[in-house]
């Protein structure tokens, strides 16, 4: 049970976000929902209070825009002005193969929100998190990491852009700073850890184009073969509060165990580089 927890979701209006916080809500956690869509997340929130019985109080919606480094700091300050502790960070949203963009501050959007807004969040709370362990950092990644790869050269995508290639590079970069974090973190009572949820029926996948004839096809082999959002959160909420990970850094579960990654996610060089970069990229002064 979660209860006197407090947790941040990311991107919990909807997907496995929403089924993640709708699973902590269940096990009695607090969860404040953190989402760039504030009206579509408190209609999320009302819908979660309906499904779970879950007290109002259980549930609580804040604006934030991982597309920008301001609205991150804003957020960032009001949690830690205003909440006592925090138990868990899930950065969990995601913009997955949209066409070529940039984030209000200049960065290639799925490398933008899905990697450098998160890196920013989780530097900003760890101080919260440190005063509030033991406790936990849960990152969302992808197995569609394994087509990623770190091009120091281009990580905003300018000289070409390939929008499953970037959002593979995104989740291959969720990994080496997971990796990177559980080594800074060790001994701090605040562990890290990674998970990839597998093929699930979200809303992620509405920026890549189907065949109008094929649509019936893929919805019925949707429902089929894909994981239920409430599936695909399973990993989320177990990362979250199961006591079978205490203690664990730094590892990626998928399914609820620990998984063997490439080598390419395990590249200490180049996650520590990475992590220099990143923090220059959204100006952390060390």
């Amino acid at each position: 049970m979660m209860n006197g927890k407090t947790v941040i979701v990311t991107g919990a209006n909807s997907g496995i976000g929403r089924a993640t916080a709708a699973g902590i809500v269940r096990l009695k956690g607090r969860v404040i929902m953190a989402c760039r869509d504030r009206s579509s997340a408190e209609e999320a929130a009302r819908e979660i209070q309906q499904e779970t019985g879950a007290d109002s109080s259980l549930l609580s919606v804040r604006q934030l825009d991982l597309a920008s480094l301001t609205s991150v700091h804003t957020f960032c300050q009001d949690i830690m002005k205003e909440e006592p502790r925090l138990d868990v960070l899930i950065n969990n949203a995601g913009i997955y193969q949209c066409p070529y963009t940039k984030t209000e501050d200049g960065f290639e959007m799925q490398f933008g929100v899905n990697h450098l807004g998160h890196f920013l969040l989780t530097h900003l709370l760890l101080d919260l998190l440190k005063r509030s362990t033991p406790s936990r950092i849960v990152v969302v990644s992808s197995k569609l990491y394994k087509h990623g790869h770190i091009d120091f050269e281009d990580l905003n995508s300018e000289q070409s852009y390939n929008k499953a290639f970037a959002y593979s590079r995104s989740k291959l970069a969720n990994l080496l700073f997971t990796l990177v974090l559980g080594h800074r973190l060790e001994g701090s009572g605040v562990t890290v850890n990674a998970l990839t949820p597998g093929i699930v029926r979200t809303n992620l996948g509405r920026h890549v184009h189907i065949p109008l004839l094929a649509k019936p096809l893929f919805n019925l082999l949707s429902r089929s073969l894909f994981k239920s959002p409430e599936e695909g959160a399973a990993t989320s909420v177990f990362l979250a509060c199961s006591p079978d990970v205490d203690g664990v850094q730094g590892k990626c579960f998928a399914d609820c165990q620990p998984q063997v990654l490439l080598d390419k996610a395990t590249d200490l060089e180049v996650a520590s580089k990475l992590w220099d970069i990143s923090e220059v990229m959204v100006g952390i002064t060390t």
